[in-house]
């Protein structure tokens, strides 16, 4: 970016564009165009050699949607090196509404995919568990049949229907859980109810009403 430009759009806009390089930097570029001449009015980090008075290649602005916002994205593009970037233009417009420059800002989105890859590799195991550490364990055996439900189910807990209890209760007794000792009062501190309220339900499971006499 020249110390000295010219070009008064370059001027006004010059605070506006170098701030946000600075917040995105180095992992944004910030360029405006010049919509008359399609050349590039200044850049700042560029991400490829190109500079002021480089071809814009932005097309005609006329094929544009006319009910469109002036603001448009994000929208993906690549760089030559492969490098993914997320991109915002927007149509700066002068007090006539011709347009006078268009504002481009495109973030390299490498450093948000890493992360994120990195991230996916911490959430999810690499291998399968040992089931012979956990064949025991009832705990585990609880927490895979009330975890599962409430993924499967899609809400909380606190919003488990009756029926919902009855299903779990209804799968951790196949599993043998209830044979353990102590292990009512566990479920029903994981179902967050209260453990009359788990008796009651296993009592229902065990011996549910005949719908003939209602």
């Amino acid at each position: 970016m020249p110390a000295e430009t010219p070009d008064p759009r370059v001027r006004t806009l010059e605070p506006v564009c170098r701030a946000m390089a600075l917040l995105l930097g180095p992992y944004a570029e910030v360029v405006l165009h010049d919509p008359a001449t399609d050349r590039v009015l200044a850049i700042w980090n560029p991400m490829t050699t190109r500079g002021p008075g480089a071809p814009s290649l932005l097309g005609e602005l006329d094929a544009l949607d006319p009910a469109a916002p002036d603001v448009y994205g994000p929208y993906e593009k690549l760089l030559p090196d492969g490098r993914r970037l997320s991109s915002v233009s927007a149509v700066l417009r002068d007090d006539a509404g011709r347009p006078s420059a268009v504002l481009c800002v495109n973030l390299d989105r490498g450093p948000l995919d890493q992360a994120a890859a990195l991230l996916a590799n911490f959430a999810a195991p690499t291998t399968p568990r040992p089931e012979p550490l956990f064949e025991r364990d009832w705990t585990e055996r609880m927490n895979d049949v009330i975890g599962g439900r409430v993924r499967a189910q899609g809400r909380p807990l606190e919003r488990f229907t009756r029926e919902d209890r009855l299903a779990v209760l209804r799968e951790l007794d196949e599993a043998g859980v209830f044979a353990v000792r102590r292990a009512v009062p566990a479920v029903a501190t994981a179902l967050r109810i209260s453990r009359s309220t788990a008796y009651a339900l296993l009592a229902e499971l065990k011996h549910p009403a005949d719908p003939r006499k209602d």
